[in-house]
C-alpha cells in the first residue's frame, strides 16, 4: 500500500440557497468547474493528463448536478477527455466519501492522482427532490418517521441526551460565530477561497469573494429567542443549526511518492477512515461509533488527536460527540476556525471544507501529529478521517 497525500483544497463560498442567495442564478455544475480550474490553476506542476479520476458528490442528483457530474464537471474544466470521472452520493458526507474512495484507489496503486469534492445547490435542489422513498421504510417500522427530517433526528438526539440543553447548543453556536469571525480577521479563512462570478435576476451581477450565510455578533440572547420550527418547545433552531447553502469544494489527492516526484505539496497523509450506521431516527450520534471504530482499528486513543474539525450539522450533535470523548465543548482543538453553523453545510461539499481547514491547520502546528475530520450523515450513518501532520516535528 501506497501512502495517500491530501495535496491541497479549495471551494466556492458558501451561498445561502435560494432566490435572494448568491447563487440562485448559478448552476451547480458551474460551482464545480471553478473549483476544478482552480486547483489546476494554482498546482501548473500537475499535468492535466496525470489526473486519473475525478470524483464529485452531490447528494441530489438531478439537473444540473446531475448526468455523472464527476465526468461533466471535469469536461467542462478542461481537463483531458482521457480523464475519468462519477458521481458519488452518501449524503452529507458525499465529498468525505470521494476523498476515501478515491484515496483507496491511489493506495491500492490504481491511480496516482484524483480530483474528489462535492456540490450541493439546495436552492435549485433541496433534499429529498424528486425522491420516491419506499413506503416500506415507515410500513415495516424500519425507521421512525422522524428519521427522514434532519432537524427532527436532532432533537430526538436531545432527548437522548437530556444535558444537552438549548442553553449549551446556543452557547455552542454562539461560539462558532465568533471563531469563524476572528478566523476571517485573521486571515485564516480566505485564501481557499475561489471567486465565482454570479448573476442575479434583480442584482445583476457580482463577485462571490467571501462566504454569505455567517452572522457575526449572534449572542446567546438572541438565539435564545429564535422559534423552534421541528417541534414546539424545542431546542433546534435556524440560529444552532446549520442553513440551507449552496456551494463546492474540491482537492488533489496523490500518492505521496508521485506528489514528491512532481513537486505538489503534501498538506496531509491519509492514517486511515471508517464509517458507521446507527439508528436513523438518531443520525446525529453518527460520529462516535465511527471514531471508535476507526480509533481501534489504527491503534490510536482520542488523546492522540490533536485538531478535531466536527461538521456542524447541528451543535447538539457536536456536543454529543465532545461528551462521549470527554472533550470540553469550548476546547481549543475542536473547530478553531469555527464550522458549519457560521460558513454554511451545502450537504455533499462539506467534508472536503473539513479537510481543507485541517489541512491548513496542520501547516501552523508542528507540534500536532494527527488531526480528525468526522461527520454526521443523513439516514443514520457517521463517518470519520484520521490524517496525519507531515509538518509534525517528530518526523524532522
Amino acid at each position: 500500500m501506497r501512502e495517500v497525500a491530501f495535496v491541497e483544497g479549495v471551494r466556492t463560498p458558501f451561498g445561502k440557497a435560494g432566490d435572494k442567495g448568491i447563487y440562485a442564478g448559478t448552476r451547480a455544475d458551474d460551482l464545480v468547474v471553478k473549483v476544478i480550474r482552480e486547483l489546476l490553476r494554482r498546482h501548473p506542476e500537475l499535468p492535466p493528463e496525470r489526473v486519473d479520476e475525478v470524483a464529485v458528490a452531490a447528494t441530489t442528483q438531478t439537473g444540473d448536478q446531475g448526468l455523472t457530474i464527476g465526468r461533466t464537471a471535469a469536461l467542462l474544466a478542461g481537463l483531458p477527455k482521457s480523464v475519468p470521472g462519477f458521481a458519488i452520493d452518501r449524503m452529507c458526507a458525499g465529498a468525505m466519501t470521494a476523498v476515501t474512495t478515491t484515496a483507496s484507489g491511489i493506495g491500492f496503486g490504481a491511480y496516482d492522482i484524483a480530483i474528489a469534492g462535492g456540490v450541493e445547490h439546495m436552492g435549485r435542489h433541496p433534499m429529498g427532490e424528486g425522491v420516491d422513498p419506499n413506503p416500506r421504510i415507515i410500513a415495516d417500522k424500519l425507521v421512525d418517521p422522524t428519521a427522514l427530517v434532519m432537524g427532527q433526528t436532532a432533537e430526538n438526539v436531545h432527548d437522548r441526551f437530556p444535558e444537552i440543553t438549548k442553553q449549551r447548543t446556543d452557547a455552542y453556536a454562539a461560539r462558532s460565530q465568533e471563531r469563524y469571525a476572528d478566523a476571517v480577521k485573521a486571515g485564516k479563512i480566505g485564501p481557499e477561497l475561489v471567486p465565482v462570478a454570479t448573476r442575479h435576476a434583480e442584482l445583476g451581477w457580482g463577485l462571490a469573494t467571501e462566504d454569505e450565510p455567517p452572522r457575526p455578533g449572534t449572542t446567546v440572547e438572541q438565539l435564545a429567542g429564535l422559534k423552534t420550527p421541528f417541534r414546539p418547545h424545542g431546542r433546534v433552531t435556524a440560529g444552532n443549526a446549520a442553513g440551507l447553502n449552496d456551494g463546492a469544494t474540491g482537492a488533489i489527492l496523490a500518492a505521496e511518492e508521485v506528489a514528491r516526484e512532481l513537486g505538489l505539496p503534501v498538506g496531509m497523509r491519509l492514517v486511515s477512515y471508517a464509517f458507521a450506521g446507527v439508528e436513523p431516527e438518531v443520525m446525529g450520534i453518527g460520529p462516535v461509533p465511527a471514531t471508535e471504530k476507526l480509533l481501534a482499528r489504527t491503534g490510536l486513543s482520542i488523546s492522540d488527536i490533536g485538531l478535531f474539525e466536527i461538521n456542524e450539522a447541528f451543535a447538539v450533535q457536536v456536543l454529543a460527540f465532545l461528551d462521549h470523548f470527554g472533550i470540553s465543548e469550548d476546547d481549543p482543538r475542536v473547530n478553531q476556525w469555527g464550522g458549519a453553523i457560521a460558513c454554511g453545510h451545502p450537504l455533499a461539499s462539506s467534508g472536503v471544507r473539513l479537510m481543507t481547514q485541517l489541512s491548513r491547520q496542520f501547516a501552523e502546528r508542528p507540534d500536532v501529529r494527527y488531526g480528525l475530520t468526522t461527520m454526521c450523515i443523513g439516514i443514520g450513518m457517521g463517518g470519520t478521517v484520521i490524517w496525519e501532520n507531515p509538518a509534525w516535528e517528530g518526523n524532522k
